[in-house]
């Protein structure tokens, strides 16, 4: 079954930068690495946290390249495509190369703020002419836009090939009303890491996570004891890493996971505008908990 690729813990990859703002592909490499060795199950690639929206088409297209090139077919690659010009993004869906890709997760329309009929409408276009399974992802905190549980649901019963969401509303009663009324194959996926435990004890299907470029194995065991029903196991490693899921969003992602990686030696403290790094209190705060934590992994 295809959607079975997409149980557990995805992470959300970050972009590394060299200090004038080339890509820096020797520590994308290190990061990729990094996480597939840490248990992760699959890989999002250009998605918000790789600061999609400052990449050329050029560069989108060499990262995308040089992820599938260094995953080796060891995990499944998911692919941002989102837009807010509906007729644009079936275009590029086309005529999109996806050899090597196994989904597509595509963000609710931007700054346009259309209403529920217009998010359906445009999700039942990518539908008509993707080649691929669509994850969808609704994060109005981003967007200015929150897609219903009802659009959700439509969405979920009528187009077999939309086979989840990734749900980052924060607003559980909206969540759970999507888990208790969803096809069942349907999976609805963690876009908040620190809901992650309460999501999947729920019902949901595992995450897309920031925290994972930092702490993949962690995350791959909060998860996968979750979905066991293990929840004593789950709940003690989210507890474990609750500061830190608080601390790296204090001013904006992916500035805190940068900060996070670059203290583990994974890859340099380096963004593009218009985000910058994160403030001294905070990375000070991120220093910290990354010197002295203390997994639950190990024994």
């Amino acid at each position: 079954m295809i959607n079975s690729k997409f149980f557990g813990a995805g992470v959300a990859l970050t972009t590394p930068f060299h200090k004038y703002g080339t890509v820096d592909f020797t520590s994308l490499g290190n990061l990729i690495d990094h996480v597939v060795e840490g248990g992760i199950d699959y890989i999002v690639a250009l998605g918000t946290t790789s600061e999609t929206a400052t990449l050329t088409e050029d560069e989108r297209k060499a990262l995308l390249d040089f992820i599938i090139d260094r995953v080796n077919k060891r995990l499944p690659i998911v692919v941002g495509l989102g837009g807010n010009n509906t007729q644009l993004l079936v275009e590029t869906i086309k005529h999109f190369d996806f050899e090597g890709i196994d989904a597509i997760l595509s963000v609710t329309p931007y700054y346009n703020k259309p209403n529920q009929k217009g998010l359906y409408y445009h999700y039942k276009a990518l539908s008509s002419v993707s080649p691929l399974p669509i994850i969808l992802y609704n994060v109005p905190s981003r967007t200015a836009v929150n897609m219903s549980a009802e659009t959700t649901l439509k969405l979920a019963h009528e187009f077999k090939n939309i086979i989840a969401i990734k749900e980052a509303s924060g607003n559980m009663i909206q969540i759970m009303n999507i888990i208790k009324d969803k096809p069942k194959n349907f999976l609805v996926i963690s876009g908040d890491d620190t809901l992650t435990d309460s999501m999947v004890a729920l019902g949901g299907a595992g995450v897309i996570s920031v925290t994972a470029n930092a702490y993949p194995s962690e995350f791959h065991h909060l998860v996968k004891a979750g979905l066991n029903k293990n929840f004593e196991e789950a709940h003690k490693i989210n507890n474990s890493l609750l500061e830190f899921m608080e601390a790296i969003f204090e001013d904006g992602n992916p500035a805190g996971i940068k900060a996070a990686l670059s203290v583990m030696g994974i890859m340099k403290n380096n963004l593009r505008l218009p985000l910058v790094k994160t403030n001294v209190p905070t990375f000070n705060k991120i220093k910290a908990f990354v010197d002295g934590y203390k997994s639950p992994l190990k024994k």
